[in-house]
């Protein structure tokens, strides 16, 4: 076995408990345990990345107790890009907090390591109950994370979002048990096996948990009409920590993906693609919800959240043609959307920490300290998120509307995405008109305390310097794409790989 894989879930472990119980009263020391952590998390992610770059698949099995039986972690293509992407993210994140954010609250550092670790194990595991595992340790500490620093309206979007992900959780577990009960396994490779020899008669049974996980992974997405929890909980967090949620909706996206192209994929006769005439609309008029919450917005949270969940629409839309090329440019445009969302959540907290009885109001008010250069931030990390040219959100759109010419939904999709790419762009318009624009005219200047330093802007800058770069590397970056999602369609090398144990697949 490669214990490299297991590195990505043990090292956060490991750090977390060791902050909380050994640093909490020296913030110094936390700050440095978690950002070297942060730091081998990248290098470690790369590494990860490199091993699979030719193809191959590694599973790990946990006690040496093979599969289907004992626990599994498996590394393909996908999950090393979705835990390289996790932790470049995170790494920003963590930078940008240590400008005082860190310091708000107890064990900020200790609940960023498990939220850290529970990220990178629901990409790395094998089987459905595990996955169920990692999302409550999404969810305990993505609750921390988001009451940090206290306030009445973080605390009442908190109970709403620890209701609605209750419920997610419940039926959860119902699904997996209705999936068990008819198969008798939770081992996603063996599942895609197993899913054929569902007799006639538990069909139903297997249908419904089919759809009930659907549903699931449509709550952590954000999709319609599951969404409603999402502009509240965002708008209301830490900005910082909005910035981080950016990759968590993109584990109901993930999980959208395995399951429904290795279990419920194409060579699962009965249920084959059975998310797809529920995919396909729900994420349309998730699309249009998020576009015309962008224009409606009168806070820059709030039009950021929605533009999150615009960016759901877009790419779960394209997932749901379920197609090679489409599912190649999906996951281009899903890496794209993290690191935009992430940049402009940060914009947020420039803005909202420079205008004390203002925040980020779309008001007009005096200008603010270095409006210049938070104006700057804005505009890139806007056109890059409403998918104006130069950067990758433009060239994510085309690789969309490129990809998807074959689908039956062509025509559909492609008038959704140009509508709503122009109510985005008219919504951030408005946004950057009104903070940065009119309000430079107004007399006077707003004092604040913040003392400015550079490591939040660096941090920043890092997230938007990665979009340019995904810009610039287009091409190397789609041929791994495509050869992911070639993966993804012929997941046999991850059946061999899980199943016989060790490593499957390559060149």
């Amino acid at each position: 076995m490669n214990h490299w894989v297991i590195l990505p879930i043990l090292l956060p472990a490991l750090v977390a408990p060791l902050i909380a119980l050994a640093m909490r009263f020296d913030i110094v020391l936390a700050r440095i345990f978690s950002v070297a952590s942060a730091t081998l998390l990248v290098v470690i992610a790369g590494i990860l990345t490199g091993m699979v770059v030719d193809g191959a698949v590694l599973s790990y099995a946990l006690g040496n107790w093979v599969a289907p039986f004992g626990i599994v972690l498996v590394l393909d293509r996908l999950s090393a890009m979705m835990l390289l992407l996790t932790s470049i993210v995170g790494l920003c994140v963590l930078l940008y907090t240590i400008n005082g954010w860190d310091k708000r609250g107890q064990h900020f550092h200790a609940l960023f390591q498990f939220q850290l670790m529970g990220i990178n194990g629901a990409f790395l595991t094998g089987d459905l109950f595990n996955l169920f595992v990692f999302f409550e340790v999404l969810l305990i500490a993505s609750y921390g994370l988001m009451v940090h620093g206290g306030g009445a309206l973080r605390v009442k979007a908190g109970v709403q979002y620890v209701v609605i992900n209750l419920i997610g959780s419940t039926l959860f577990l119902f699904a997996v048990g209705l999936i068990y009960s008819v198969t008798g396994t939770l081992n996603m490779a063996d599942l895609a096996v197993g899913v054929r020899d569902v007799p006639a008669a538990d069909q139903a049974l297997l249908h419904t948990g089919a759809i009930l996980l659907l549903v699931v992974f449509a709550v952590k997405a954000a999709l319609v009409p599951v969404q409603f929890w999402l502009p509240g909980t965002y708008a209301n967090a830490p900005a910082p920590v909005a910035a981080l949620f950016a990759i968590m909706t993109k584990v109901g996206a993930y999980s959208i993906i395995r399951v429904y192209t290795l279990i419920f994929g194409g060579t699962s006769e009965e249920v084959a693609w059975i998310a797809q005439p529920w995919l396909m609309p729900a994420s349309m008029i998730t699309l249009v919800v998020g576009a015309f919450g962008v224009m409606a917005s009168r806070s820059l949270g709030q039009m950021v959240s929605f533009a999150v969940i615009a960016s759901m629409g877009t790419l779960l839309m394209t997932v749901g043609v379920f197609s090679r090329e489409a599912m190649a440019a999906a996951l281009y445009y899903m890496v794209h959307s993290t690191l935009a969302a992430a940049a402009l959540f940060l914009v947020v907290d420039l803005v909202t920490e420079r205008r004390p009885g203002q925040a980020d109001l779309l008001t007009v008010a005096p200008r603010f300290h270095q409006v210049g250069l938070v104006a700057g931030f804005f505009f890139l990390a806007a056109i890059a998120m409403a998918g104006l040219p130069p950067l990758s959100g433009f060239l994510g759109k085309l690789l969309i509307l490129d990809a998807v010419r074959e689908a039956p939904e062509a025509v559909s999709i492609w008038a959704l995405v140009l509508a709503t790419s122009l109510l985005i762009i008219v919504g951030f318009s408005r946004a950057g008109s009104t903070l940065f624009w009119k309000s430079s005219v107004q007399e006077g200047v707003i004092h604040s305390r913040v003392r400015p330093r550079a490591l939040p802007y660096f941090a920043l800058g890092a997230l938007l310097a990665m979009t340019v770069l995904l810009t610039a590397f287009a091409g190397p970056v789609m041929l791994y794409l495509e050869e992911t999602a070639y993966q993804l369609f012929n997941p046999g090398d991850y059946q061999s790989a899980v199943l016989f144990g060790g490593l499957a697949g390559g060149r």
